[in-house]
């Protein structure tokens, strides 16, 4: 993928760690940040990653416009230009139109003007100077950064602030790409994400990177999907941290079980419906199932499992053993919060056989309870089409 920037001329905005002077050369850098107040970004093209970086501008609070080419535009409103296309042709074009504009972009000296990407990654790749995070000792820092559950907007002001500042991220697999787009060009990532029944990099392993890392005097992010203390290992990892001497902040995240409901138009309690809710994971342990299923269908309450995508015929079965009506209503959330959301929803007996015969991937959160029948009235998040309601 390439990628052109333009940015109207008089102006002075921050790229990446450069920036942009006012005669419009760039200095360094490729992700932008702009003021809000600055005006509308038109982003020109299709790909993979377009709606990953249109996300990341948006947090930031600038106001995008996605088209698939120039017809019809015009450029008075528009205060900066992307043209975030596979095709460098469509971009060539693009680059035109906003000079012609007078959204005019000049290289800086010894850039050639066909140059995209590989332009802005050979400038962001001067080299930078290793910050020391003020720790114990000259030690660096770990923060432990909760990524909620998918949406980018969901991420507090200080998450986006310590990522941001970060000098390396060790980040989970269930970070969406759109979270991913936020950290800086310049910051190093590790992926030491688990998947079902494959850990390629150990827990223990993990531990001692964070170790390492922050003793080199570095500023280390620990991005975790959702929030770090609920079912993230969050407490496990500060456990080895605090035996080693590493000081850490924790940035609480939105929860999956929250967001995602939330998205779906799902309130986990209700005066009529529910005046508790549990949490479980869903896991296979020891070939099974490791759930209290006894304390999981009381009445007056809201079950909410996490993972429980591969043991949902499992965990629905074991709720009917344990005496769960069968026509309890029942929704299955995927990918909530993001714009491949879709909700599925049935009872407690029929909603395996309705999430086998779609196509359904994590992350996925299961809910069970009566207050799945407020879905009706208070969807409001337009993601996939989803399954029938009640």
């Amino acid at each position: 993928m390439s990628i052109t920037a333009a940015v109207g001329p008089g102006s002075s905005q921050r790229i990446g760690g450069g920036a942009r002077t006012n005669d419009g050369d760039i200095v360094t850098g490729i992700t932008i940040g702009l003021k809000p107040s600055a005006g509308l970004c038109l982003v020109v093209g299709a790909g993979p990653q377009l709606q990953a970086r249109v996300e990341g501008l948006q947090v930031r609070g600038m106001s995008c416009r996605v088209v698939p080419d120039l017809d019809g535009q015009t450029g008075g409103d528009v205060a900066l230009l992307l043209a975030l296309d596979d095709d460098p042709r469509v971009n060539a074009v693009a680059l035109e139109w906003g000079r012609q504009q007078g959204i005019a972009l000049r290289y800086g000296e010894g850039c050639p003007a066909e140059s995209t990407l590989d332009l802005l990654r050979t400038l962001d790749a001067e080299p930078r100077p290793v910050r020391k995070a003020q720790g114990a000792s000259g030690r660096g820092e770990v923060y432990l950064i909760g990524a909620g559950p998918g949406d980018p907007e969901l991420l507090t002001r200080r998450a986006l602030r310590l990522l941001q500042a970060a000098d390396v991220v060790l980040y989970d697999r269930l970070v969406a790409p759109a979270i991913l787009a936020l950290i800086p060009e310049h910051c190093e990532r590790i992926n030491v994400g688990k998947q079902r029944d494959r850990h390629p990099v150990p827990q223990d392993e993990i531990n001692v990177r964070l170790r390492d890392l922050a003793q080199q005097g570095l500023r280390v992010a620990r991005l975790k999907g959702g929030d770090p203390f609920i079912f993230g290992r969050g407490g496990e990892e500060l456990d080895r941290l605090l035996d080693w001497g590493i000081p850490f902040q924790v940035v609480p995240g939105i929860t999956a079980a929250s967001g995602c409901a939330a998205y779906a138009g799902i309130p986990l309690t209700h005066r009529d419906h529910a005046q508790s809710c549990i949490f479980v994971t869903g896991h296979r342990r020891a070939g099974g199932v490791d759930v209290d299923f006894p304390a999981l269908v009381r009445p007056g309450q809201t079950v909410v499992c996490y993972m429980g995508l591969h043991t949902l015929p499992a965990l629905c079965a074991g709720m009917l053993a344990h005496g769960m009506d069968p026509l309890m209503p029942a929704a299955l959330v995927e990918q909530g919060t993001t714009d491949r959301q879709q909700v599925i929803v049935g009872t407690v007996s029929d909603l395996p056989d309705r999430v086998a015969a779609r196509e359904v991937h994590a992350p996925t959160l299961l809910i069970v309870g009566s207050v799945v029948t407020l879905r009706s009235r208070l969807e409001w998040f337009q993601g996939r089409p989803d399954g029938q309601g009640f």
